[in-house]
């Protein structure tokens, strides 16, 4: 006898298409919420419904309702936008949202604080500027990811249009958003089947990234399904097919686990479309509806076994993927500053903490941007670890760029120790409505602290992977972090060490719940360690394994090599 289904199977099968009772929600002024059903849905739409949980006790003994606002996502292939597109939605942030852009993980950006009032003109608004927001968020394919580096190779172009034409093929078909949104009128008896996802859409959220080595960028063992560019004398052959990554866990349920893709093997350029969809639609098939916590293309591939979902894929496409090529990753950051590309033009990676653009006293991070923007003959590109490239700058321009960004102060995110540069953190508190410690607020202070241990050790130079996120949910990637804080309360997180530098093996839990004091205490005596017994030029992370500090992970992405 089959499990039943969960209550947002449910709402899916009957949602209309995803409508629900969206035009209704969005037109009662009794309230700054939707209705918890179209809330769910909103995600499909590329918005969360969020309040301001620093204020929510506070209201509720004003006897208010919380205070709700909204965030929106975007659609945006390989973080990938032009000049005017800035603008906008720099215009949009500082007119509806909260006077800040975020840079996400997933080469997205986000607005944050949008009323509900304002929230159908913002969407509408992003529309005009030839950027979505469909399918940034809720149980389908989302923002496609892809190498941000523009530069290497003609390849990487390629790389990017074939991430363009998969992020097409795999929005839904309804034409929910476009009613809702836009005043597209509904058409009676259109054609809105799903051919790819069903009238369920998928069992939970499905990620997808194409990397392209010798970088990591994407952190692709982290996908639900991931490419990885085989280039043979600089030209694209074709790709080394992942499947099954994903970063999510809950604390206490042993059933959850962060879990690195499987290599299943290689594909030809022309065979991009037909294996997503085959890997897509036998997570479709296969995937657990009952339970969302065991939902993830990670838990289908463990319960029906590697071999027996390859096998499965390889039906769908009709053929026998061939052995996996070789390839090798050197690291999985960014490489910042000046870089020239291979017609002569020029590319600027720009470090933005935490992702987050906003006008300090010491730096103007957002209209230091928006000056940028109003003279850039190129585009920007997001880069999967926060950051910013502004890309395609032709040599005469260079020098213009350069003293924008002095003006601005946002040269000065360079400054401090070498660690700082690949830090990530989730947004967190007050917004997030999973989070349980801080994490974007909190990086600030703890790289303070951090640096000055590192300092204390002669390492203020060594280049660390540190991730701090508020929940288990994974957002900034933490499990692949070689230092780590996953929240679990106010002011404790639990502490994880042991990735590696190149993203191909997750790291495991430290120390339990801890607080400041203790996380300090413990990276003290660990850095004093590292010091005295590294070998050569060691990672931090490898130095925890080697000397057994932390067991070795059970999980370790294969590598194909020559």
């Amino acid at each position: 006898m089959s499990e039943p289904l969960s209550s947002v199977e449910t709402l899916k099968r009957e949602s209309r298409g995803l409508r629900g009772t969206l035009r209704e929600s969005l037109d009662d002024a009794v309230t700054g919420a939707l209705r918890e059903s179209d809330a769910q849905l909103l995600k499909f739409h590329g918005s969360y419904q969020q309040d301001d949980r620093d204020l929510r006790e506070e209201r509720r003994l004003q006897k208010l309702e919380p205070a709700y606002s909204f965030m929106i996502r975007t659609r945006l292939p390989g973080g990938v936008a032009t000049p005017a597109q800035w603008l906008a939605l720099d215009a949009l942030a500082t007119r509806y949202g909260n006077h800040t852009l975020r840079l996400t993980t997933r080469q997205a950006f986000q607005i944050h604080g949008i009323l509900k009032q304002d929230l159908k003109p913002t969407i509408a608004a992003i529309n005009q500027t030839l950027i979505d927001t469909i399918a940034a968020c809720g149980d389908v394919n989302r923002n496609v990811m892809v190498s941000a580096n523009p530069v290497e190779s003609q390849a990487h172009a390629e790389v990017q249009a074939d991430a363009i034409v998969l992020s097409e093929h795999l929005l839904p078909h309804t034409r929910a958003y476009h009613e809702i949104w836009l005043d597209e009128q509904q058409v009676v008896g259109a054609d809105e089947s799903e051919p790819v996802y069903g009238p369920t859409y998928l069992p939970r959220k499905f990620k997808t990234g194409f990397a392209i080595p010798p970088i990591n960028d994407v952190d692709v063992f982290s996908q639900d399904l991931g490419f990885v560019a085989i280039l043979e004398a600089g030209e694209l052959v074709g790709y080394n097919l992942l499947a099954g990554g994903g970063m999510g866990t809950t604390h206490g349920d042993a059933r959850t686990y962060p879990r690195l893709a499987d290599v299943l093997g290689f594909i030809r350029k022309d065979q991009v479309i037909a294996a997503a969809t085959a890997v897509l639609t036998a997570q479709r098939d296969h995937g657990n509806r009952s339970d969302r916590k065991l939902s993830r293309l990670k838990y289908t591939i463990d319960r029906l076994g590697v071999d027996a979902f390859k096998h499965e894929v390889e039906l769908r496409i009709g053929e026998a993927l061939q052995p996996a090529r070789s390839f090798r990753f050197q690291h999985n950051g960014d490489r910042f500053g000046w870089i020239e590309g291979i017609d002569g033009r020029w590319h600027h990676t720009l470090r933005i903490e935490s992702g987050r653009l906003r006008d300090s006293e010491s730096i103007r991070g957002l209209s230091g941007l928006r000056a940028i923007a109003a003279e850039h003959r190129g585009d920007f590109r997001l880069t999967p670890n926060q950051n910013l490239i502004i890309a395609n700058v032709a040599a005469e321009d260079r020098a213009r760029i350069d003293a924008l960004l002095v003006e601005h102060g946002l040269h000065e995110q360079l400054r401090g120790a070498t660690f700082r540069r690949f830090a990530l953190a989730c947004v967190s508190l007050p917004t997030c409505t999973l989070a349980m410690a801080e994490a974007e607020r909190y990086l600030p202070t703890l790289m303070d602290r951090v640096e000055a241990l590192l300092t204390k050790h002669g390492l203020r130079d060594e280049p660390i992977l540190l991730r701090v996120s508020g929940c288990p949910n994974g957002c900034s990637r933490p499990y692949l972090g070689e230092i780590a804080l996953v929240g679990k309360a106010p002011g404790r997180y639990n502490l994880m060490l042991g990735a590696d530098f190149e993203g191909r093996r997750l790291n495991r839990l430290h120390r339990e719940n801890i607080d400041e004091v203790a996380i300090l205490s413990e990276l003290d005596a660990l850095f004093a360690r590292f010091a005295a017994e590294r070998e050569g030029d060691e990672h931090f992370g490898d130095f925890v394994v080697r000397t057994g500090i932390v067991r070795a992970p059970q999980t370790i992405a294969a590598e194909v090599s020559a």
